[in-house]
């Protein structure tokens, strides 16, 4: 259930908000004049919403190249390549 504080929220009760955002994980939804007005996360959950975000749009490119009948590589490449870049970055 989304959590949902007004403006004045942000000054009179800030410490409480960032508690929420950082023990629940849940973003807070700020109104003002009853209206939607901005969301505030944390730095951890914005950084993972921003990974998430890379990875569909990685994972969207890729259906895209495989829609236009691009076959990849064969699994044993990739695993090569990723082992190889394991080790390098040792």
């Amino acid at each position: 259930m989304p959590i949902i504080k007004p403006i004045s929220d942000l000054r009179n009760k800030f410490n409480r908000i960032s508690e929420i955002v950082h023990k629940d994980q849940e973003p807070v939804f700020i109104t003002k004049n009853g209206e939607g007005d901005m969301v505030i996360l944390s730095i951890e959950s914005y950084d993972l919403m921003q990974k998430k975000m890379d990875l569909f749009s990685k994972l969207s490119v890729s259906q895209a190249q495989r829609a236009a009948g691009d076959r990849g590589r064969p699994i044993v490449q990739v695993v090569k390549d990723i082992r190889k870049r394991t080790r390098d970055v040792k």
